[in-house]
């Protein structure tokens, strides 16, 4: 199974909403919880000495070549999946420069990468995709920027 090295410990994770033309970005990633192929927005765990915004752009141009303005937090939520306990941020997020490209997990070798895919969906579509976090299915997204 992927993300052993995540097991029986506390992880502190940003995570970014990008939203563009009505849709939002995800990067497909196979889940330490599941080991299923699931969708989630970019991001990822917080290195000692780091804030929780340096994190988010540092984990977001390394899944997606994007660098990134951190506009507001909208979200906080805790994840107990034993032997998965994580503490998990998101922020709406706007774009600075950069192209989007699948990138890769640098804690993670070569041959056990956990990244797959990368797109833009809209809420209708991601109704029918194995997502999280779940409250995105069922938020207004138009409630992030206002």
């Amino acid at each position: 199974m992927t993300g052993g090295q995540y097991f029986g410990k506390l992880r502190i994770r940003s995570c970014g909403l990008l939203l563009e033309r009505g849709k939002m970005l995800f990067v497909e990633l196979k889940s330490p919880i599941s080991n299923e192929w699931i969708w989630m927005p970019p991001g990822g765990g917080v290195e000692f000495g780091e804030s929780l915004e340096e994190a988010l752009a540092r984990e977001f141009l390394e899944e997606t070549g994007l660098k990134i303005n951190i506009q507001k937090r909208v979200h906080i939520q805790e994840v107990i999946e034993p032997p998965i306990h994580a503490i998990e941020f998101y922020y709406l997020v706007k774009k600075i420069n950069g192209d989007i490209k699948l990138g890769a997990d640098p804690e993670m070798l070569k041959q056990y990468q956990i990244l797959r895919d990368i797109g833009f969906f809209s809420k209708e579509e991601i109704q029918h995709m194995n997502i999280q976090p779940d409250f995105l299915r069922t938020i207004s997204w138009e409630s992030f920027s206002g």
